[in-house]
């Protein structure tokens, strides 16, 4: 082969891949598009819709004044208050959850005998909706924090429970059965064997159990609380100020995006590949 057909046949790779590259990118740039131009237009037909009179401003304000709400809110630092208190109980509502979700989920997951006693009563109380148990809660545990907390941990466990319990009853036995064969204590056998492989199951009951501990502070704060992101939409609702209600809304929807995004990050971050059948 030649220089000039060896320089040519590099050129057209050089070519090729750059080709390639642009189509690519190309793709990125349109999968992205079809995700946010929706998001951006939404605002914009809504404002549209408010300013020509075919939407009533008065209980459907436009985006501009729920910003301008936002910012108001912010500047009084009302919002601020709020928001820290309401993740400050999901925190702790959610520690709760994943304490216990987990460690009854590798539990009943490794012992059938166990679990066909526990799991009926488990799927007989968890289609129950948390909105159920806010009377029960206040009766118990009053106002406050408390039964924002109890709600959180209610919501929050079964996600992570189910999700860990599937993943431990998933793991293949020849994994167990040389775990036996090496004389492995069970210590040991939990830490390199059992955790590595439900992991990926106790993340994603993690990532849906953190989201519905999220909706169900909310709940618990609008009849039971006198701070959080809940008590500001209940305030404002009573005052009849609705671009404090969407502002709220709006607030609370962001944050529930930004923990999912969280979530989704580690779970790319520490899953591996489950030994499972």
């Amino acid at each position: 082969m030649s220089v000039l057909q060896v320089g040519g046949y590099s050129q057209d790779r050089e070519s090729a891949e750059r080709n390639v590259g642009r189509t690519r990118s190309a793709a990125f740039v349109l999968s992205k598009a079809r995700y946010y131009v929706p998001l951006m237009m939404l605002p914009i037909l809504w404002e549209f819709a408010v300013r020509s009179g075919l939407v009533n401003g008065n209980l459907f304000p436009p985006p501009s004044t729920i910003a301008a709400a936002i910012m108001d809110l912010a500047r009084a630092g009302t919002l601020w208050r709020d928001v820290s208190a309401s993740i400050l109980r999901v925190v702790v509502g959610f520690s709760v959850a994943t304490i216990a979700g987990v460690g009854f989920g590798l539990l009943l997951g490794r012992l059938p005998v166990l679990s066909r006693y526990v799991i009926p009563l488990i799927e007989v109380v968890r289609p129950i909706s948390v909105i159920a148990w806010i009377p029960i809660a206040i009766l118990w545990f009053g106002l406050g924090d408390r039964p924002a907390w109890f709600l959180i941990s209610l919501g929050a466990f079964f996600p992570i429970f189910t999700s860990t319990y599937d993943g431990a009853r998933s793991l293949a036995d020849v994994y167990v059965r040389v775990a036996r064969c090496f004389g492995a204590p069970r210590s040991l056998f939990i830490r390199q064997v059992l955790l590595p492989a439900t992991l990926p199951h106790i993340l994603t009951g993690m990532r849906i159990g953190l989201g519905t501990g999220w909706t169900c502070v909310i709940a618990a704060e609008l009849v039971s609380a006198t701070s959080g992101l809940g008590y500001m939409i209940q305030l404002a609702r009573t005052t009849i100020e609705t671009e404090k209600v969407l502002a709220g809304m709006m607030v609370i929807g962001l944050i529930g995006f930004v923990m999912n995004s969280l979530m989704l990050l580690v779970e790319r971050k520490l899953s591996v590949r489950p030994a499972a059948d």
